[in-house]
């Protein structure tokens, strides 16, 4: 868990998240720009919550990313809130939904910070996922 994070901050914050979903995906794979770099594996899920570049930026694929994570920050923040959670800690939990959330062939942060690609077994995650 993270510092200062309480198993009740963080079970409201796995229930928000299960009621609620993952900040963003929904709006996102409506943009095909996102499916795209998605699929191209250009872009994947880290364990902080966001969005990162994977490999060559573009300046494209960095506004398509800054966008995504604007829209994800704002709703942890407001999430994080009702949780009494703080964003960060709202954040890592959202991270780790959607990292379960990958699928095969798709990209996410491992917990030692390098690149994965989702194979058909579960990925990777770090030892403060609920």
């Amino acid at each position: 868990m993270t510092k200062g994070l309480t198993k009740a901050a963080l079970t409201g914050a796995v229930f928000a998240l299960a009621l609620g979903g993952i900040a963003a995906p929904a709006h996102a794979q409506r943009d095909p720009a996102y499916a795209a770099a998605r699929a191209a594996g250009q872009v994947g899920e880290k364990m902080d919550g966001y969005l990162g570049i994977v490999g060559a930026e573009t300046a494209e694929l960095r506004r398509l990313v800054n966008d995504i994570n604007i829209k994800r920050r704002a709703v942890y923040s407001e999430r994080a809130q009702a949780t009494n959670a703080t964003i960060e800690e709202y954040a890592l939990t959202a991270g780790c939904q959607a990292i379960l959330a990958t699928t095969p062939g798709e990209k996410y942060q491992a917990p030692d910070g390098s690149w994965q690609t989702r194979t058909s077994a579960p990925p990777m995650r770090d030892s403060r996922c609920p």
